[in-house]
């Protein structure tokens, strides 16, 4: 990292954080847009998702500053309080919500890669999930597409290795689907999602 990039960690209900909620909303519109995720996003579904993070006072919400400019972001909510279809497959598997981290998000401006601040994303969630001093799991999950997929670049290469390498295994059986709309569709559809998981004891 450069001297102009700083690293802030906040929590969801931090009054510091709300100055830049409209920075985030665009920046997950922009990266997001890349393959794998398609999104074809909107400034009116960022306001409603990232609600759920502002109303939740254990979340945690990183921003990758470079001055003043939201570059990156990643998020973090205790399971209980992320969505009944992201809960559905742990239910289901015997696992306890309210012993699982959920890790959302991870964007970053391709110009700001291959600086070293990927795994910071991983330390600054698992980090604010331990200090929370009751979780059992951190988990992440991924969009799951063809290889076939015609919107595939020749040179994308899944991040499953460097998830590997930080301590996630993929659970295959913890799949569960969210909607979103892509930018080739008319209207929303689900996805095909899959989870990723790692013991923080």
């Amino acid at each position: 990292m450069t001297d102009s990039i700083s690293i802030k960690r906040f929590t969801g209900q931090d009054p510091e954080l709300q100055p830049f909620l409209p920075d985030l909303a665009r920046l997950r519109i922009e990266v997001f847009r890349d393959f794998p995720y398609l999104y074809d996003g909107s400034y009116e579904y960022e306001e409603k998702y990232l609600q759920t993070y502002t109303r939740s006072p254990e979340s945690v919400i990183v921003l990758v500053l470079d001055g003043d400019k939201v570059v990156g972001a990643t998020t973090g909510i205790p399971m209980e309080h992320e969505t009944e279809e992201f809960q559905k497959p742990f239910v289901e598997h015997g696992y306890d919500p309210k012993k699982i981290f959920y890790c959302g998000e991870s964007v970053l401006l391709k110009e700001y890669r291959g600086r070293g601040v990927y795994p910071k994303f991983f330390e600054e969630r698992e980090g604010h999930a331990r200090s929370l001093g009751r979780f059992d799991w951190s988990c992440f999950c991924c969009v799951q597409r063809p290889e076939n997929h015609p919107r595939r670049p020749a040179d994308y290469v899944p991040l499953d290795r460097i998830w590997s390498k930080f301590g996630y295994t993929k659970h295959p059986e913890l799949a569960t689907t969210y909607t979103w709309k892509d930018l080739d569709e008319e209207i929303e559809s689900p996805k095909p999602m899959v989870f990723w998981l790692k013991p923080l004891t």
